[in-house]
């Protein structure tokens, strides 16, 4: 069966089911996109993976990640191959010693071992034609995000802050280990850095 290689394009709260977050994958070399919610401990380690945000301590997916390469597994790709009744599935395939290694895994936890791996991830026709979705505008089909979406480009709370205050800001939040708004503080360092 053919593979078809998708990109990370957006992550966002969910519109059909609240606390919950919305991670879309878009077709490389097409304009479909396959939503999945996730929930939100999910959706901030892909984040916290995309921001390149270091924590204190390794979260759950850092500590996976530390403990394949320290047993020389690589992971070499994910892929979500099935669908049933509404639930994903997916797989881990690494590579040690030569030998191909399959792991079962949640697909939201799939997708932040890809992140972390930077690696590519892969699904079916049968899925992108179950639960994919076209989007009308052609202009945003290929563009992958490297930041969470729905974060606010100016917040009105942190536009009040220098660059020094926020630097430390973000340090405190990191360390009680507040990914969500460590990314919002990142965002505004961010948008001041690319007008100054």
């Amino acid at each position: 069966m053919k593979k078809i290689e998708l990109d990370i394009v957006a992550l966002s709260h969910s519109v059909t089911q609240s606390h919950n977050y919305a991670v879309v994958l878009g077709e490389q070399d097409g304009s479909r996109r396959l939503p999945i919610v996730i929930g939100g401990f999910e959706a901030q380690a892909i984040a916290v993976a995309m921001e390149r945000m270091t924590p204190n301590r390794p979260l759950t997916h850092d500590l996976f990640k530390n403990a394949l390469e320290t047993f020389q597994v690589e992971l070499k790709e994910v892929v979500i191959n099935d669908l049933v009744d509404g639930v994903f599935y997916a797989r881990l395939i690494c590579l040690r010693n030569g030998d191909k290694i399959e792991i079962d895994s949640r697909t939201s936890d799939a997708l932040a071992m890809a992140v972390r791996f930077n690696c590519p991830i892969f699904t079916y026709e049968f899925i992108l034609d179950a639960a994919g979705v076209v989007l009308e505008d052609q202009e945003s089909t290929k563009t992958p995000v490297r930041k969470k979406e729905g974060a606010s480009k100016k917040s009105s709370a942190l536009g009040s802050f220098s660059i020094d205050e926020l630097e430390k800001m973000l340090q405190e939040v990191l360390e009680k280990e507040d990914y969500e708004q460590a990314a919002k503080i990142r965002d505004e360092i961010k948008r001041r850095g690319e007008e100054g």
